[in-house]
């Protein structure tokens, strides 16, 4: 088995030090949605196709900006996007239920 380049251990170092921020923001983002949730009432205000379309079009203004290739960047945001409306929904769904 070959030794690695240092420089490999380097740059994952790095990119752990990246991994750790980036799901530090991810957290952040998932609390402010159910924050948010909180101000919808039905299903049609968490899916907000008009939102999900405007969030994706400032998102590849923003990658390609960055030198990111924008489909990548539209393909991650809309899983995200997909998944934190289910949290979304859920939230919802637990406050209505709770009402009742």
């Amino acid at each position: 088995m070959t030794a690695l380049d240092p420089r490999i251990a380097e740059l994952r170092l790095r990119i752990d030090a990246l991994d750790e921020q980036l799901v530090a923001v991810l957290a952040e983002r998932v609390s402010v949605v159910r924050e948010v949730s909180r101000y919808k009432t039905d299903e049609a205000s968490v899916k907000a196709p008009d939102r999900v379309e405007q969030v994706v079009a400032k998102v590849r203004a923003l990658a390609a900006g960055h030198g990111l290739p924008a489909d990548l960047v539209e393909r991650l945001y809309r899983l995200l996007i997909a998944e934190l409306t289910a949290v979304e929904l859920a939230c919802v769904e637990e406050r209505a239920g709770a009402r009742v």
